[in-house]
């Protein structure tokens, strides 16, 4: 492929601009189509992908975001690192919007998502017992409290099929399970990055507090007009974290995580 990069970065709603004087290109993959153009830009020396997940007209719903070509676009690019920030909710009252959870693991609530590239006739189990990137994860940890910003190191990330938000009795059992984070993407899209050796960190942006949570009876149902309000509010700090979250990988490290294994 003539453009390659070292770095992705999957983002939501909000990350189109992060990138500066980019060139955007058109990927096919065997998969299909990814969500959009992927732009490809330099920082600091190191090659960086940007795609919105969601595509940049916000098009695909969460269900339908075509999660196995955006991961092997990446793939054919040569991307070796993910960083993918969400906008997701709190499950528990610590955990408040505007803080930020790295997740180290997650629940599957999906169905019906193309979530493997071994459909046959070459069949193969990946672990996914530790699905995120542990140095990638603790990169993306040093990073926030460098900034000052408050970040939870650890945290289950239920995904919820979307686009509809969970009821309360939804709400309240993933609660009471003891999972910090809800969200709609993180699944497939955490996986497959696993399955094609790359490794893989998810910065979760918290924007509300979920529609169930116990013991917050003023709490108001969770809106797609709250969160993006949110999500807007700290966007400049999200950016400024990825930023800072690429300027401290290093490239020619010996990596001692087992993601490509």
């Amino acid at each position: 492929m003539e453009y390659n990069a070292q770095i992705g970065v999957f983002g939501g709603s909000g990350f189109y601009s992060f990138l500066e004087n980019i060139k955007e290109i058109d990927v096919d993959t065997p998969y299909g189509k990814p969500s959009d153009k992927i732009a490809i830009a330099e920082f600091e020396g190191k090659k960086i992908a940007f795609l919105p997940r969601h595509g940049k007209n916000h098009q695909y719903p969460p269900h339908m975001i075509p999660y196995r070509a955006n991961l092997h676009a990446m793939h054919q690019l040569g991307v070796k690192n993910i960083i993918a920030p969400t906008a997701s909710g709190s499950l528990q009252s610590h955990i408040k919007p505007g803080e930020f959870v790295i997740c180290d693991q997650f629940v599957d609530r999906t169905w019906g998502r193309k979530d493997t590239y071994y459909d046959g006739p070459e069949t193969k189990h990946i672990s996914a017992a530790m699905p995120y990137c542990p140095e990638l994860r603790k990169i993306a940890i040093d990073s926030g409290k460098s900034m000052d910003i408050t970040v939870h190191e650890r945290g289950t990330v239920v995904v919820i099929q979307g686009p509809r938000f969970s009821t309360v009795a939804e709400s309240r059992w993933f609660s009471k399970m003891g999972w910090e984070v809800i969200n709609m993407t993180q699944y497939p899209e955490c996986y497959l990055a696993r399955e094609l050796g790359i490794c893989y960190a998810n910065i979760a942006l918290i924007t509300d507090f979920d529609a169930g949570l116990e013991g917050n009876d003023d709490i108001k149902a969770v809106t797609e007009e709250e969160v993006l309000r949110v999500f807007e509010e700290n966007n400049e700090k999200v950016k400024k974290m990825l930023f800072e979250i690429i300027r401290r990988i290093d490239l020619d490290r010996n990596k001692g995580c087992s993601c490509k294994t």
